[in-house]
């Protein structure tokens, strides 16, 4: 599914793809062509993509 997320190298606010979401602090996204790490933040509904430290090959 597509949601928007906070992408760690922008900063900001982006479109990303969830590919597997198992709880919230185990969740595999895609952005930018590559698959990484992030977590979901109930209490704010957003979930954090780190596509900086949790790239995964």
């Amino acid at each position: 599914m597509k949601v928007m997320a906070m992408v760690h190298s922008l900063g900001a606010l982006a479109e990303v793809e969830i590919i597997e979401h198992k709880d919230n602090n185990n969740v595999i996204a895609e952005y930018d062509g590559k698959r990484c790490t992030a977590v979901f933040n109930p209490f704010v509904g957003l979930y954090y993509v780190d596509d900086k430290y949790g790239v995964i090959s």
